[in-house]
């Protein structure tokens, strides 16, 4: 496992322990948590979009016309 050396606020990390003392764990653990979460979500959303843009690739639809807002309600 590598070793990160981070420049963080004094108060910042004041906060940082004594919420690692409340979930009885370490600043370290909370950091490497937050970092999978992060990289994790990140991932996802990446994923996500080009599912979408894949979808969207292989319909075969589009508008001439330009859309607005008023156009919803002049429909019959």
């Amino acid at each position: 496992m590598a070793n990160l050396t981070l420049a963080i606020d004094d108060a910042l990390l004041q906060r940082a322990r004594e919420a690692a003392l409340h979930q009885n764990t370490s600043v370290n653990a909370l950091v490497r948590e937050f970092l999978t979460r992060y990289v994790n979500a990140r991932s996802r959303r990446l994923e996500a979009l080009s599912q979408f843009e894949a979808v969207a690739a292989s319909c075969d639809s589009s508008s001439t016309e330009p859309w607005t807002r008023d156009s919803l309600h002049e429909r019959p």
